[in-house]
């Protein structure tokens, strides 16, 4: 587990251009920057989690504590004992091998726009309007591709645009050298991922210091 989870950092670092992850020997710890997220902590196991607790409770700024587990009730339990508060409990760490990934096929009115540069894949799907209808990224670390930001717009959602899109990123991903397809899933996207053939490794519970909230 600890080095997928080292893995799934890496990628979805590139993605999201942010710096290294300093290694503290039980889990990562990353400056995020995200909203409502300028820290988070992200543990390689689920049986060392007071100290990385007290870790996440001793920051000034806003910081998750990010914890894949098979044993999520347990660790809930945990999390909860050691003074934090659950914001996720039903999130996906999940895999693939990009050669198995199915294509979308894209009908209607739409385009289909590709792109890679500087180790991130970015893949758009546009309406003849020129709207967004449904995009993602994938970051590129080694053989890896992290799978980041799958999106459809609400107006275009039923009409298989995800699936293009995932398609469309791992393709290129892999004729980039990527092999293997990582990415955490939120309760929303794991049918559709599951669907595609990714395989669920592992539940993510993330959870934060009392009065910090899970932004929208």
């Amino acid at each position: 587990m600890r080095d997928l989870i080292v893995r799934w950092q890496r990628g979805w670092g590139v993605a999201r251009g942010l710096p290294a992850a300093d290694d503290l020997g039980n889990g990562l710890r990353v400056r995020s920057l995200q909203p409502g997220r300028d820290v988070e902590y992200i543990a390689y196991h689920a049986g060392d989690l007071d100290r990385l607790a007290g870790q996440v409770r001793a920051e000034r700024d806003v910081t998750w504590l990010t914890v894949p587990t098979t044993e999520p009730a347990r660790t809930a339990g945990a999390l909860e004992a050691a003074g934090l508060i659950l914001l996720k409990r039903a999130e996906q760490l999940m895999t693939i091998e990009l050669p198995d990934h199915p294509d979308g096929a894209l009908t209607g009115p739409y385009g289909l726009e590709v792109g890679a540069d500087r180790g991130v894949v970015t893949a758009t799907v546009r309406h003849e309007s020129g709207q967004v209808a449904a995009k993602g990224t994938m970051g590129l670390s080694e053989e890896d591709a992290v799978a980041d930001r799958i999106e459809t717009m609400p107006a275009h959602r039923r009409r298989g645009l995800a699936r293009v899109v995932m398609g469309a990123l791992a393709r290129t991903a892999a004729g980039q050298g990527a092999e293997h397809g990582i990415l955490i899933a939120s309760q929303d996207g794991q049918r559709l991922y599951a669907t595609l053939g990714w395989r669920t490794v592992a539940e993510v519970l993330i959870a934060t210091t009392p009065g910090n909230s899970y932004p929208s």
